[in-house]
C-alpha cells in the first residue's frame, strides 16, 4: 500500500449507490482534520490470506500495450500490458470522455505499492473488468508520486467522506473531473458484505444513467466544500505570544501519552517510523536542558533512545542490507511492509544523527552510516540521482509465476545453517531464528501464516548481552555477525531482487541531500578507532559530503530551468511533465542549505536563495498567508491546497517556515525581517490548528517556538575552508545538538563571498575582514544580539557552544 495508507477502505457507495451525502462544510472539516490528528495507516494483513498469491502482476503473455507504453513512469509502465484501455492523465482523455459523455475511473498508485499489486492482478488484468471499464467509462492511471498534485484532490475527497483512504486510490468523476464517488481497493467480486468492482462499476454506469444530475450537483458542491474547508487565510498576520509555548508543549504532552514503553515509539500497531515526532522530543530535550530541567529531559530522551533502539533492533530494519523498511504491522517493531522509501531514509539518519549528539553512543552513529550505506550501494545512479524506493514484492525464485510480499528479505532456518556453518546458532540465537519461523511475537505478525516457516530477522536483547552469554568479548562477537550477514547479503543477491522504482523526485532528494550534508560533519565527531562490521563500510565522512554534492548537482542540471528559475518535480529518462511542487522547493532548499552549512560551498547558499524567490512567487499566499502546494495553473487540477500535517513526510509549509527562519539568521536587517514576516503569516494561518491540533503539526510546532527565539545563534567561522584547523572548527560546531544554531564558512580570500556578505550582510563581511591575522580559522559565536570575542581553537569553540546547557545543568 501506501505512505499513508489506510487498512482496505471499500467505497461505502451510498445506498443504492447513489451520490455520495452532501457534508457541511463543518463536517468537512473535522472529517480532514480527525484524519491529519490519526494518520491512516496501511493494512494489516486482513485480507492476505485471499489475495496475497496474487500479489504482483503477471508476465506480459505477448499482449499488446496500451497507451501507458509511451509514459516514463515506472507505475504508468507496469500498466502498460493491461487490456484496459488506459490513458494518461491529460486532455486527450478529457476530451474522450466528454465526447462519450461517460464517467472517469480514475486509478491512483505507485510502482511498490503491495495492494495496487493486488488490485491490478485481481481486476486491471481480468479481461471481464477490463471490458465492463472499456465500454463504460474512460479509465485513467495516475502516478501519485509523479503526480502528487492529482492525488491531494482525489484523496482528500475520499478522506472526507469516509474518514480514511489510501491506495489504490479509485475514484469515479465526471467528464469536467469532479468526484462523483470512491474508494480505495476493491477486490474483483462480492464478499464478506462488500461490493466487488464488477459490482461496483455496474452500480455507477446505472448511477450515471438514471441519477445524473444529482451526482454532478453533489460533485460541484463537495468540490466547492473542500476548496472552502482548505483555503485558510490568516485573520491577522500577528501571532500571539503563547501560540508557541502553547503548541509544543502539546505536542509533545500528546506524544508522551501515546508513548509505547514496551516497544517504543507512539501510538500503538501499525507502526509507522514518523521522524517529525522524535524531532519534536529532541527539540524539547533540548529546551528542557536549557532550562535546567534535566529530569524532564532525560524523560523526553529515554522516550526516544528507547524507540530508536527497538527500530533499529527490529524486523522492520533491514539487518543484512541496511536500510529501514515503510511499517511494522505489529506493536513490536517486527514484521514490516517491507518496501522501502526514499523519504523515510533520508528523515530516520537525521534522527540518529541527533540522537548520536545527545548521547554520545556511537550505536546510533552506526544506524546512521547503515542507511547511508545501504543507499550508496542500491537507491543510486551513475550520474548521482538518488532513486524513489524499492518494493515490498518479489519472485522467490527465477520463473516463479506470482511475487510474494517479502520473499526477497525472509529466510528459513535450513538456509542460514547452510550458509552459515559454524557460526549458525550463534547467528539464530541472536535473531530468534526458529525452525518453524518466527513470526509470532505477536498476534498481528502473521495472522493468516504467509511467514509460516520464514523468519525476519530480529534481534530480542541488545549485541552486549548476547556476547556476554556467548562468553566472547562484544568486539569479537560484532565481527562475527557482520561476517555473517556478509554471507547471507551474497547469498541474498542472487535472489530475485524487488522492483526498484528508479525514478528521482526532487523533493525526496531533499530529504536525502540533508542527512548526507549532516552525516559529513556530525559523524567527525565519532570515536576514530571504531571499527565496522557489515552492512556498514565506514567510510570517511566526507564521502558522505561528495553523494549530497552530486545528488543536487544532478538536479541543478535535469531538473531545474535556470532560464525560468522552476523546478521540475520528478525525472526518470527526462524531466516529467509536471512542474515542481511547494514540497520541492522546500525540502530542496532545506537540503541546500545543510549543504552550505555543513560544506561551506556558497553556490549552494545562492541557489536555495534563488529558489525560495521562485518559491514565494510560486505558491505564496501574499494576502491570505501561507504557501499553496501547486502553482495553480493547471485547470484539471481542481484545488490548491495549504497542507500542514507533519505525516510520513513533513509538510511543505512546516519546511517552509523553518526554512525562512534559518535564511533570516543569515541575512541582514531588512531582508531578515521580510522573511520573518511571511513566517508569522504562515503560522497565523494555522494558529486554530496549532492549538487545537498540534500533534500533527509537530514540525511546525518547533518552527513556532524556533520564531519565538529573540535571536537566533550565529556561528562565524572565518578562515582558509581546505585547512586542517578550520575544518577541525566546522566539527567542532557539529560535535553537539542545537537545532536553533545558524553556521556560517567564509573565506576572506574569496572574492565571490566577500562580494555576497558585502551585498547581504557588512557585518558578516567586517567580521571576516576583522579576524586576527595568522590565523587558519577563527569562529565568532553571536546571540541575544552580541558576539563573544573571536576563538581559535576546537576546544574553545566546543565550550563556548554548549555554555548555556552547561550552565543551567550545574544551576539545576
Amino acid at each position: 500500500m501506501s505512505p499513508a495508507a489506510s487498512a482496505p477502505v471499500f467505497s461505502h457507495l451510498p445506498r443504492p449507490f447513489g451520490p455520495p451525502p452532501m457534508l457541511s462544510t463543518l463536517l468537512l472539516r473535522h472529517r480532514l482534520a480527525a484524519a491529519a490528528a490519526s494518520p491512516t495507516r496501511s493494512p494489516l494483513r486482513v485480507l492476505a490470506a485471499m489475495s496475497s498469491s496474487a500479489s504482483s502482476s503477471s508476465p506480459h503473455g505477448g499482449r499488446k500495450t496500451n497507451r501507458l507504453a509511451a509514459e516514463h513512469s515506472p507505475y504508468l509502465l507496469q500498466h502498460a500490458h493491461n487490456p484496459v484501455d488506459w490513458y494518461p492523465w491529460g486532455d486527450e482523455a478529457f476530451e474522450k470522455a466528454r465526447a462519450k459523455d461517460v464517467p472517469i475511473f480514475l486509478s491512483i498508485g505507485y510502482s511498490t505499492c503491495h495492494w495496487c499489486h493486488v488490485m491490478e492482478v485481481e481486476s486491471f488484468e481480468n479481461e471481464e473488468v477490463a471490458k465492463l471499464l472499456n465500454d463504460w467509462f474512460v479509465s485513467i492511471k495516475v502516478d501519485r508520486e509523479e503526480r502528487p498534485d492529482v492525488d491531494k484532490v482525489y484523496m482528500t475527497y475520499v478522506s472526507a467522506l469516509h474518514g480514511g483512504g489510501g491506495w489504490p486510490l479509485s475514484v469515479f468523476l465526471s467528464p469536467n473531473l469532479k468526484p462523483l464517488m470512491g474508494g480505495t481497493y476493491f477486490p474483483p467480486d462480492d464478499n464478506y458484505g462488500r461490493p466487488g468492482f464488477k459490482t461496483v462499476l455496474r452500480k455507477v454506469k446505472e448511477a450515471w444513467e438514471t441519477k445524473r444530475d444529482a451526482l454532478e450537483r453533489t460533485g460541484n458542491l463537495v468540490i466547492e466544500q473542500l476548496r472552502d474547508a482548505l483555503s485558510a487565510k490568516a485573520s491577522s498576520q500577528d501571532l500571539p505570544n503563547d501560540l508557541a509555548v502553547v503548541s509544543l508543549d502539546q505536542c509533545v504532552e500528546k506524544l508522551s501519552s501515546s508513548y509505547d514503553p514496551k516497544f517504543g515509539g507512539f501510538g500503538s500497531a501499525p507502526k509507522f517510523p514518523r521522524p517529525v515526532e522524535d524531532y519534536i522530543m529532541l527539540y524539547k530535550y533540548r529546551k528542557h536542558m536549557e532550562a535546567g530541567k534535566e529530569t524532564d529531559a532525560q524523560n523526553i530522551k529515554k522516550m526516544v533512545t528507547h524507540t530508536l533502539n527497538c527500530m533499529a533492533r527490529g524486523g522492520v530494519h533491514d539487518h543484512v542490507g541496511g536500510g529501514f523498511h515503510r511499517y511494522s504491522v505489529d506493536e513490536c517493531w517486527h514484521v514490516p511492509h517491507f518496501e522501502k522509501m526514499l523519504y523515510d531514509q533520508g528523515q530516520i539518519v537525521n534522527v540518529y544523527l541527533d540522537t548520536f549528539l545527545i548521547t554520545g553512543d556511537e550505536y546510533y552513529s552506526t544506524v546512521a552510516r547503515d542507511i547511508l550505506d545501504y543507499l550508496r550501494r542500491d537507491m543510486i545512479g551513475k550520474e548521482g540521482e538518488i532513486f524513489s524506493a524499492e518494493d515490498a514484492d518479489s519472485a522467490e525464485y527465477e520463473g516463479a509465476p506470482r511475487k510474494k510480499e517479502g520473499a526477497f528479505y525472509v529466510w528459513t532456518s535450513k538456509e542460514i545453517e547452510d550458509t552459515l556453518g559454524e557460526n549458525a546458532e550463534l547467528f539464530k540465537n541472536h535473531y530468534y531464528v526458529k525452525s518453524s519461523g518466527n513470526c509470532d511475537l505477536s498476534p498481528m505478525s502473521d495472522p493468516h501464516n504467509e511467514f509460516k516457516g520464514k523468519n525476519v530477522l530480529i534481534e530480542r536483547r541488545p549485541a552486549s548481552l548476547m556476547a556476554s552469554k556467548s562468553g566472547r568479548a562484544l568486539d569479537e562477537y560484532s565481527q562475527i555477525l557482520g561476517a555473517c550477514r556478509q554471507k547471507l547479503f551474497d547469498i541474498r543477491s542472487k535472489r530475485p531482487r524487488p522492483h526498484l522504482d528508479d525514478k528521482v523526485i526532487v523533493s525526496w532528494n531533499g530529504l536525502a541531500i540533508s542527512a548526507f550534508a549532516r552525516a559529513s560533519q556530525i559523524l567527525e565527531s565519532g570515536s576514530t578507532g571504531t571499527r565496522f562490521n557489515f552492512p556498514v563500510t565506514g567510510c570517511n565522512p566526507v564521502e558522505y559530503l561528495e553523494v549530497a554534492e552530486k545528488a543536487a548537482n544532478f538536479i541543478k542540471e535535469k531538473l531545474y530551468d535556470a532560464s525560468s528559475k522552476r523546478l521540475h518535480h520528478s525525472y526518470r529518462n527526462g524531466p516529467s511533465k509536471a512542474p515542481g511542487f511547494l514540497d520541492d522547493y522546500a525540502f530542496l532548499i532545506n537540503g541546500l542549505l545543510d549543504l552550505y552549512e555543513f560544506g561551506g560551498n556558497i553556490g549552494w547558499l545562492l541557489w536555495a536563495v534563488q529558489l525560495q524567490v521562485t518559491q514565494d512567487e510560486l505558491f505564496l499566499d501574499k494576502q491570505g498567508g501561507g504557501y499553496f502546494n501547486t502553482p495553480g495553473e493547471d485547470p484539471s487540477v481542481l484545488l490548491r491546497v495549504k497542507e500542514d500535517y507533519d505525516g510520513a513526510e513533513p509538510s511543505g509549509n512546516s519546511v517552509a517556515a523553518i526554512n525562512l527562519i534559518r535564511l533570516s539568521s543569515i541575512f541582514d536587517a531588512a531582508k531578515s525581517t521580510g522573511y520573518k514576516r511571511n513566517v508569522e503569516h504562515l503560522l497565523a494561518v494555522f494558529e486554530t490548528r496549532l492549538r487545537q491540533l498540534s500533534i500533527a503539526l509537530p514540525l511546525m510546532c518547533c518552527a513556532a517556538d524556533m520564531l519565538s527565539v529573540p535571536s537566533r545563534k550565529q556561528v562565524v567561522l572565518v578562515g582558509q575552508k581546505g585547512s586542517v584547523e578550520f575544518q577541525d572548527m566546522v566539527a567542532a560546531t557539529f560535535s553537539s545538538y542545537d537545532p536553533n544554531r545558524t553556521v556560517i564558512q567564509i573565506d576572506p580570500q574569496n572574492t565571490e563571498e566577500m562580494e555576497f556578505w558585502d551585498r547581504n550582510n557588512a557585518n558578516i563581511a567586517q567580521m571576516a575582514r576583522s579576524s586576527p591575522p595568522g590565523k587558519q580559522a577563527v569562529a565568532h559565536v553571536c546571540q541575544d544580539f552580541k558576539c563573544s570575542p573571536p576563538v581559535t581553537s576546537p576546544e574553545a569553540l566546543h565550550e563556548l557552544l554548549n555554555k548555556a546547557v552547561a550552565a543551567a545543568s550545574s544551576a539545576a
